[in-house]
C-alpha cells in the first residue's frame, strides 16, 4: 500500500486528496479557497468531519504550508515521510506533453517556459511543486496535464484561422484545459447512466473561477472552449474569455499600456470581477444580485449568455447529445446559475428539468432532469485528484 497525495492547484484554489493506493481510499481531503484574497478559507476533512479556518491566504506557497501543517496537526500522518508519491495537476503542457510524466529538471523547465500560455496556473503549479519537493525530497513527483485529454481534437477544431506558419513555426493552436476533469466527469456520468462512454455524445461544463466546456464523442474530446491559453473561451472569474482582438489593440492605445499590462487587464481584471466591480467569486456576485445590484445581475446574465452560445454550438457539432454535466465549484454548487442556464436550453434541447432537485444538488452526484427529458442533465462533482493519483502510482511503479 502506498500513500499518494494528489495536488490540484487552480488559479485561486488548492484542492488536495491523500489516497491509500491502490485501494483509492481517501485518507483526507480539503481545499484552500480564495487564495490571494483577505478572506481565504482553508478546509480539511478528518474522519468525515470538516475543519475550517478563515484567514488571509496570500499565495499558493502559503496554502501548501497550511496543508502540510494540517496533515501533522490532525494526525493524518505522523511524519511527512509516510507519503510515497505526489501527483500535480498542470494546466498547460503545450506541444511538449500528450500524457502524464515523472518530473525532472527538463520537465520543470518546459512547464516554466509554458507559463506565458497559462499565466494564472502554471506559475502556481510550480510554486506548489517546489514547496512539496522541499518538504518531501525523498519521493517522486508526477505532472498530469490538463491539455492531454484534448489532443484528440482534429485540425478543424484546434486550428485558428491565422497564418498557417504561426501553427507550423510556433504551435499556435487550441490546447484547452481542465482535461483531467472533463475526462473524469464524462466517464463517471456514463457510469451513473449505465452506458458505455464510447457510445455516448456528451457535453461537460467545468464551471469554476476558471471555466471551460467540452464536446465529447465516444469518450474523446472533439472540441473545447479554452484556446491557446486559459484566457480563451467563456467568461470566467477574472478572465474575459473570447473577445474581438481589436479591443486589445484599441485599448492599449487608449490606456497607453504595455502588453504585460494588457495581459493583467484581461487575465486578472476582467470576467465577473470586471463586469460586476464586486468580486471574481460567483458567491459574492450572487449575494449582490440577491440585493438587487444591477451590475451583479448583468454579470450573471452575461455569463449565462456566453455559456449557452458555446454549448449550443457543440450540440450542432455533435449532432445529438445524450448528457450535459455540470461540475467544478460554480457548476456543482451555484443552483441559481445552473437554473438560469438550463431555462435558456429547455426549449431548444427539449429539456425537462426537476428544479427541486436542482435546488438540492450542492456538490453531490445527482440527475436533475426528469426521465422524459430528451437530454439527461447531471451534476457530478469532479475528481481530478483520483485520476492524478492513478497516474502517479502507475508512473512511479508504486
Amino acid at each position: 500500500m502506498s500513500k499518494i497525495i494528489a495536488v490540484n492547484a487552480g488559479s485561486s484554489s488548492l484542492k488536495f486528496q491523500l489516497f491509500d493506493m491502490p485501494a483509492e481510499k481517501v485518507l483526507t481531503s480539503g481545499v484552500a479557497e480564495r487564495i490571494g484574497l483577505q478572506d481565504g478559507i482553508f478546509t480539511i476533512k478528518v474522519n468525515g468531519e470538516k475543519h475550517t479556518k478563515n484567514l488571509p491566504i496570500k499565495n499558493h506557497a502559503v496554502a501548501v504550508q497550511l496543508l502540510l501543517d494540517a496533515l501533522i496537526e490532525h494526525g493524518i500522518v505522523k511524519d511527512l515521510k509516510e507519503i510515497n508519491g505526489a501527483g500535480h495537476r498542470i494546466v498547460q503542457g503545450g506541444a511538449y506533453f500528450d500524457q502524464s510524466v515523472v518530473v525532472d529538471e527538463d520537465v520543470v523547465s518546459k512547464v516554466d517556459e509554458l507559463c506565458e500560455l497559462a499565466p494564472l496556473h502554471n506559475p502556481a503549479h510550480l510554486v506548489c511543486y517546489k514547496a512539496f519537493k522541499e518538504a518531501l525530497p525523498q519521493i517522486g513527483h508526477v505532472f498530469v496535464f490538463d491539455t492531454a485529454f484534448h489532443q484528440t481534437m482534429t485540425a478543424e477544431s484546434y486550428l485558428f484561422p491565422v497564418p498557417m506558419e504561426w501553427y507550423e513555426n510556433y504551435k499556435i493552436r487550441r490546447y484547452g484545459a481542465h482535461g483531467t476533469s472533463h475526462k473524469y466527469v464524462s466517464e463517471r456520468t456514463a457510469e451513473l447512466m449505465g452506458k458505455d462512454v464510447k457510445q455516448m455524445n456528451q457535453i461537460t461544463c467545468h464551471l469554476g473561477n476558471g471555466a471551460s466546456i467540452t464536446a465529447i464523442k465516444g469518450g474523446k474530446c472533439i472540441n473545447t472552449s479554452m484556446g491557446l491559453t486559459p484566457l480563451g473561451g467563456i467568461m470566467m472569474g477574472t478572465r474575459c474569455g473570447d473577445i474581438d482582438p481589436t479591443v486589445v489593440f484599441y485599448m492599449m492605445k487608449k490606456l497607453n499600456c504595455t502588453p504585460d499590462e494588457m495581459d493583467t487587464y484581461l487575465n486578472k481584471k476582467s470576467g465577473m470581477l470586471g463586469i460586476s466591480g464586486i468580486s471574481s467569486d460567483a458567491r459574492d456576485v450572487q449575494n449582490a444580485a440577491d440585493q438587487g445590484d444591477k451590475r451583479a445581475i448583468l454579470t450573471q446574465q452575461l455569463y449565462v449568455n456566453r455559456v449557452i452560445n458555446v454549448l449550443g454550438g457543440y450540440v450542432m457539432q455533435l449532432g445529438h447529445v445524450d448528457s450535459i454535466t455540470f461540475t467544478a465549484g460554480l457548476g456543482e454548487n451555484d443552483v441559481n446559475m445552473r437554473k438560469m442556464i438550463l431555462e435558456k436550453l429547455e426549449e431548444p434541447l427539449g429539456l425537462d428539468i426537476d428544479y427541486d432537485k436542482n435546488e438540492a444538488a450542492h456538490g453531490i452526484e445527482c440527475c436533475i432532469s426528469r426521465p422524459d427529458s430528451k437530454v439527461a442533465v447531471w451534476v457530478v462533482p469532479t475528481n481530478e485528484e483520483v485520476v492524478i493519483a492513478r497516474d502517479t502510482m502507475r508512473l512511479l511503479s508504486l
